[in-house]
């Protein structure tokens, strides 16, 4: 089944920190790109820093996203933000309403948060993918990939090369993200249960102690007993600056288990070129 038709309306806004105006030529362009493939594009009030990094207060980021679950024409809801604010809107989410009214919803980095939030509290299925990417360095790749997978019912945004770092099989449902946003939802309501779950993890900046730390914190909260595997994503400072011990060395330590099954892959993150997976979803790699 297609997940977008020709035609479809599609919200465009942001949860987390709002955007410098200097980035509405980049918008613009990412509207027309959309245009062409032929959706049309409805922006929230919402997306341009007002005053320090605010859009908006959590309350009124969230009443936005509230308005596109409850607009009945609109297909899919786009993220294009990133940053630390998104946890400030989850206790204004009404996920009964979210439950009933299931949308596409994309975000990366900081919406790890949101996306997480939205499959653990509404049981709906997230996809962990910035669509901005149809801007970026590798857009006519990522274009081509996007018309193919949410309009032609291929899976070319889905498929990633990785390694077995450990292991040979892994089976489960998808949760996590960004390995530092991931973890605002410890403690809260709002985290998922990973008992049986495949996690995904991914970092753009964050050096060794960093990496240990959080990892550290995801071992205290008893994630690594209930999990059926891990994913780990592109590491980008980590792995642009070749820092010693690896992140997959770091992983290895701490989680100290080698009958949880760990992949590698260089295609799930904050690249221009990332694939897209889908938060809530089973997925099977062997």
């Amino acid at each position: 089944m297609k997940r977008l038709n020709y035609g479809d309306k599609v919200g465009i806004l942001a949860c987390s920190n709002g955007l410098d105006k200097n980035m509405e030529v980049k918008i613009n362009k990412l509207k027309k790109i959309l245009n062409e493939i032929g959706l049309k594009v409805v922006f929230s009030n919402k997306i341009f820093k007002k005053y320090s990094i605010f859009n908006g207060s959590g309350k009124e980021r969230a009443i936005e996203l509230m308005k596109f679950f409850q607009d009945k024409s609109i297909k899919a809801i786009f993220d294009i933000s990133g940053g630390d604010l998104s946890n400030g809107i989850l206790e204004y989410l009404d996920f009964d309403i979210i439950k009933k009214n299931p949308k596409l919803f994309f975000g990366y980095s900081d919406l790890s948060v949101v996306i997480n939030a939205l499959y653990a509290k509404s049981g709906v299925e997230t996809y962990l993918y910035q669509i901005r990417n149809l801007i970026g360095d590798n857009s006519k790749i990522q274009i081509k990939d996007f018309i193919e997978t949410f309009m032609e019912n291929k899976k070319s945004l889905f498929k990633f090369e990785y390694e077995w770092i450990q292991g040979k099989f892994m089976n489960g449902i998808v949760v996590g993200g960004n390995i530092r946003c991931f973890l605002k939802l410890a403690g809260t309501e709002y985290i998922p249960n990973f008992k049986d779950k495949i996690l995904l993890l991914e970092s753009l900046s964050g050096d060794v102690a960093k990496m240990t730390t959080y990892l550290t914190q995801y071992k205290q909260l008893g994630v690594f007993k209930d999990i059926k595997g891990i994913i780990l994503g592109s590491f980008t400072e980590m792995e642009n600056k070749k820092y010693s011990p690896s992140i997959i060395e770091l992983v290895q330590e701490i989680v100290n288990n080698p009958n949880i099954p760990i992949v590698k892959t260089s295609e799930i993150g904050h690249d221009s070129d990332s694939k897209c997976i889908v938060i809530g979803k089973n997925i099977e790699l062997k």
